[in-house]
């Protein structure tokens, strides 16, 4: 299927080639019909691609501080990697997509084949979206009028923040898509309205829907214009639709406003607020958050928990429903609106219109196959894209490798790994294939796929990186094991103490079957040096690991218990095994202790984990979020027979007491992937064992998902 994608690190809109998303469970697949540009979000989003690295650092001034730190405690050349690697990744355009549904998934009720929708799915030719953002719609609003739903949604809850009555004065300033759905149902609440804007054409729709009008281009003194709108007393409330970076507008709107009248953020502007001007009036000042309450509530959009209507009158969906209501009834009038249309095959000339200073305002981007069935549906959704280019080859019967998940972490270090290794790339595979695709021509793969089966399914095929989110991971594991693949899974191993009994249950099953887990730092350079050093020491041995893991929101995938299985699962468990192989013993005992009081939301973002050793040796593992972001993230200390060894976030070890160490250290931080792959790719290649003994992946799996219980 076709679909528009964007390159962050120049700019350039393209049409590419994608395997079809396959529906999943609270999803609605759908073909689509016609999808809406979004003027404001979409051209912002291709100006700052096309601007240079200096435009792009001053648009975000917090990501040059993340850099800036991550300099310090990671070293530049990691640093660079992981910034070219951020920009390297295409970004997949679109929100305001009408089509038909093919497929819902389980637990979509509401919908059926065939039903017309509306959604948030991007500009492409197959969607699946979040059933919660999906809304069907009515005969009488044909697939363009529905394509402005999500727009109108977004002016729709900007108007019910600003909470109108009957007869009110509300002035909207900015009459682009969002303003002039802003004044048609601002007057269908029976406001009167003043639309402010630059444009003479907007100027001139806008009072089609029954505003008044100020060009601001004429006017030299717009707040007393307002003022005599509204007859002396001052605007009720006042909407900001604009786009732009001047703080302008919301002076203008504080001093056009009655005393306690409210203003309401919608678009994106300059936000050096007076507080003389909302002081003095005591004015009521909010910004409004996209569709409507449950944006970026992964409960809501993801899991399709729905909030209770008695509670939450309007959330994203309902809001959409209710735009759609207005269109059918007339109260809404998009048509003029439409101002160019392109089939998605052409639309890079979309983008130049968007971004040429042509005037416009709706552009449609159509999808001329969207109605095909039998080989022409089959060829639509068709989930595995072949490259042109010459793919990665080994001479080698063995090697062969498919990369399940193409996430940051598998496509800037994994596949690279793999690659520098010798592997043979054959196919990758991710949910929505964009990225699949992106890391299969970068890495010459010889297909892309959204379907993890065509990896298992396929003969050629002996070797399966998983490197997905952490909940699929047992299931692809226990698929590749019965499959007789070699498995390479990223850590963890799984999430629970039930996955874990089966992954062991399907390994004994095939007790040949080779599995690694993605335990890099044991293959740090750095650490092989202290594990040779501290083999020769028989007495026991104290090792503490401090991790400065910083902070992470808690509405992260790798919070949520169920998807990412915590920070403890997700990243305690490399520790866990570090102080395993330095240790060399196996694991007798554990303990684990939260800081604070109990019944925090992630007792385990601050944590202190204690382990025992066969031989006597004892370990501690803190784990924190509450330092600082200067401190270096990691260091190991050992403290064995009178000496001491310490590592430094894998760039310098020190020895004390150590003969013929003092100091060694890496000219930039490495710990261990290429050589974790490597070692995997010659077992594979030889028909060793795994690198890591099974069993004990399986011991440090059980310790960390039992720590993290404790932690509970």
């Amino acid at each position: 299927m076709k679909q528009i994608l964007q390159n962050l690190s120049n700019g350039e809109t393209h049409v590419a080639d994608i395997p079809a998303p396959k529906v999943r469970d609270g999803h609605v697949q759908i073909a689509s019909t016609v999808s809406l540009v979004s003027s404001g979000t979409e051209r912002m989003l291709v100006d700052f691609g096309r601007g240079s690295l200096v435009s792009k650092a001053r648009q975000q001034p917090d990501k040059v501080r993340q850099a800036l730190e991550k300099i310090g405690t990671d070293g530049l050349a990691a640093t660079l990697d992981a910034v070219r690697s951020k920009l390297d990744q295409p970004l997949a355009l679109g929100y305001c997509n009408v089509g038909r549904v093919l497929k819902a998934g389980e637990g979509c009720t509401a919908f059926s084949p065939g039903d017309r929708v509306v959604s948030n799915g991007k500009h492409a030719e197959v969607v699946v979206s979040p059933k919660n953002l999906c809304a069907k719609v009515p005969n009488a609003v044909s697939d363009e009028a529905a394509s402005f739903t999500v727009i109108g949604a977004i002016a729709l809850q900007g108007v019910r923040l600003a909470q109108p009555n009957l007869g009110e004065t509300v002035a909207v300033l900015g009459l682009g898509l969002v303003g002039l759905l802003t004044v048609q149902l601002l007057r269908a609440n029976g406001c009167r309205v003043l639309g402010l804007d630059f444009d003479p054409g907007r100027l001139a729709l806008a009072k089609g829907f029954g505003a008044e009008t100020i060009d601001l281009s004429a006017t030299a003194d717009p707040v007393q214009a307002a003022l005599a709108f509204s007859q002396g007393r001052g605007m009720d409330a006042v909407l900001l639709t604009a786009s732009t970076q001047s703080s302008d507008p919301v002076a203008q709107a504080a001093q056009m406003s009655r005393k306690r009248g409210r203003v309401v953020l919608v678009g994106v502007t300059g936000l050096e607020l007076s507080r003389a001007d909302f002081f003095e009036k005591e004015l009521t000042f909010q910004v409004s958050c996209s569709y409507g309450p449950g944006r970026y509530d992964p409960a809501y959009e993801e899991k399709g928990q729905d909030y209770p209507v008695g509670f939450v009158r309007w959330t994203e969906q309902r809001n959409f429903e209710a735009v759609l209501d207005l269109m059918a009834s007339g109260q809404i009038d998009v048509a003029p609106l439409v101002s160019h249309r392109h089939a998605i095959g052409q639309a890079a000339d979309a983008y130049d219109v968007l971004v040429s200073g042509t005037p416009s305002l709706g552009i449609l981007i159509t999808y001329p196959d969207a109605h095909g069935t039998g080989p022409a549906l089959n060829e639509l959704l068709n989930r595995v894209v072949a490259f042109a280019e010459e793919r990665s080859e080994r001479t080698a019967a063995k090697g062969n490798t498919g990369f399940i998940g193409a996430g940051n972490y598998g496509g800037r270090v994994l596949i690279s790994a793999f690659k520098e290794a010798g592997a043979g790339l054959r196919t990758i595979a991710s949910s929505s294939g964009v990225s699949a695709v992106h890391y299969g021509k970068k890495f010459k793969f010889g297909h892309a796929t959204s379907d993890a089966g065509e990896i298992f399914a396929n003969d050629e095929i002996d070797t399966v990186c998983i490197c997905s989110r952490h909940d699929s991971h047992k299931q692809y594991v226990v698929e590749a094991l019965e499959a007789r693949k070699s498995v390479f899974v990223e850590k963890p191993l799984c999430l629970t103490l039930a996955e874990l009994d089966e992954i062991e249950a399907t390994h004994r099953q095939y007790p040949d079957a080779r599995l690694m887990v993605g335990y890099n730092r044991r293959f740090a350079p750095h650490v092989i040096a202290m594990k040779d050093l501290l083999s020769a020491e028989a007495a026991p041995k104290m090792l503490t690991i401090t991790v400065n893991a910083g902070t992470i929101q808690s509405s992260h995938w790798t919070q949520d218990p169920a998807v990412g299985g915590g920070r403890i699962i997700g990243e305690g468990c490399h520790f866990i095994d570090l102080a395993r192989h330095l240790i060399g013993f196996p694991i007798t005992a554990h303990t684990a202790a939260r800081l604070g009081s109990v019944g925090g939301a992630h007792p385990a973002d601050n944590a202190s984990i204690t382990l025992q050793f066969g031989d006597g040796s004892l370990a501690v593992i803190n784990y924190l979020a509450n330092g600082h972001k200067s401190l270096p993230k990691e260091r190991v200390e050992v403290f064995c027979a009178g000496k001491v060894l310490q590592l430094d976030n894998f760039r310098k070890l020190t020895g004390h007491g150590w003969k013929g160490l003092r100091s060694a250290k890496t000219w930039r931080q490495d710990k261990g992937q290429k050589n974790c792959v490597a070692a995997f790719m010659v077992s594979v290649w030889t028909g060793a064992a795994a690198p890591i003994p099974a069993d004990e992946l399986f011991e440090v799996a059980r310790v960390t998902i039992s720590a993290a219980e404790q932690l509970k």
